[in-house]
C-alpha cells in the first residue's frame, strides 16, 4: 500500500470515530509529521475529498459485483443490500455528511450506471410477475432500501445487535417491507400466500425474463 492510500484509509478510520479530528491528529495516527502529510494533501478538506472519492470507487466496485453475483434478481438485491451495509459501516461519517448536503461530487462510472439500471429493471419485472408488491412505487422501494441500510449501520455501531446477525435482520426487514416473507426451513418466499422458490431452483421457467 502506498503512503497516500495509507493516509486515506487511516483518515477514514479516524473520522468515523471523531469527525472533528484535526490534520495533526491524522498525521499522528499515520505515524507521519504534518509536513509529510502536506506533501500529499494541501488541507483537511482536500483529504476529505480524497476519502469521498475512495468511498465512491469502492462502492461502485462492490455494487457492480453484487449485481453480477447472480441472474436471480432477489439474490442480487440481497447482495447489494449487504454491500451497502459494508460500505456504509466503513464510510459512516461521509454518508452522514452527504445526507445533510452533498459535500463532494464524484463522476459516476458507466458500468455502475448500467448495473443500477439493470437492478431497477429487475425490480419492475418482479412486480409484474407479482413477486414484489406492485403497489409500491420504485422510488419508495429505493427509499426503503437505503433506510434499511442506514438503520443497520446504526444498529451495528451501537453494539446492541450481534454483528453476525445484523445483515440477515436487515434483509428480512427489507424483503418483508416489499411483500416477501421467507420460510427459513426451505428457502421459500411467500407472496400473497403463494410459495416462490428462492434457492438454487428459483423459478427456472422465469429465470430468463430478467436479463
Amino acid at each position: 500500500m502506498n503512503t497516500q492510500q495509507k493516509i486515506i484509509d487511516t483518515a477514514i478510520s479516524v473520522f468515523n470515530e471523531n469527525f472533528s479530528a484535526t490534520f495533526e491528529e491524522i498525521a499522528v495516527n499515520c505515524n507521519l509529521n504534518r509536513r509529510t502529510l502536506h506533501r500529499y494533501f494541501k488541507n483537511r478538506n482536500e483529504l476529505l475529498e480524497a476519502c469521498n472519492a475512495n468511498m465512491m470507487k469502492a462502492w461502485e466496485e462492490t455494487a457492480i459485483k453484487a449485481c453480477n453475483s447472480s441472474t436471480n434478481p432477489l439474490i442480487q438485491l440481497e447482495n447489494l443490500l449487504y454491500a451497502g451495509i459494508d460500505s456504509g459501516t466503513k464510510y459512516a461519517f461521509l454518508i452522514k455528511l452527504n445526507e445533510v448536503e452533498p459535500a463532494y461530487t464524484t463522476e459516476i462510472s458507466k458500468d455502475y450506471l448500467k448495473a443500477r439500471s439493470n437492478i431497477f429493471s429487475a425490480i419492475v419485472t418482479l412486480q409484474k410477475e407479482q413477486l414484489i408488491d406492485s403497489t409500491l412505487p420504485l422510488t419508495w422501494i429505493r427509499i426503503l432500501f437505503t433506510s434499511v441500510i442506514t438503520a443497520t449501520i446504526t444498529a451495528y455501531r451501537s453494539g446492541d445487535i450481534a454483528p453476525n446477525e445484523v445483515k440477515k435482520l436487515a434483509w428480512n426487514s427489507f424483503s418483508r417491507s416489499i411483500g416477501l416473507v421467507l420460510n427459513k426451513q426451505n428457502d421459500t418466499f411467500f407472496f400473497n400466500d403463494r410459495p416462490v422458490q428462492y434457492g438454487r431452483t428459483w423459478l427456472r421457467e422465469r429465470s430468463s425474463a430478467y436479463f
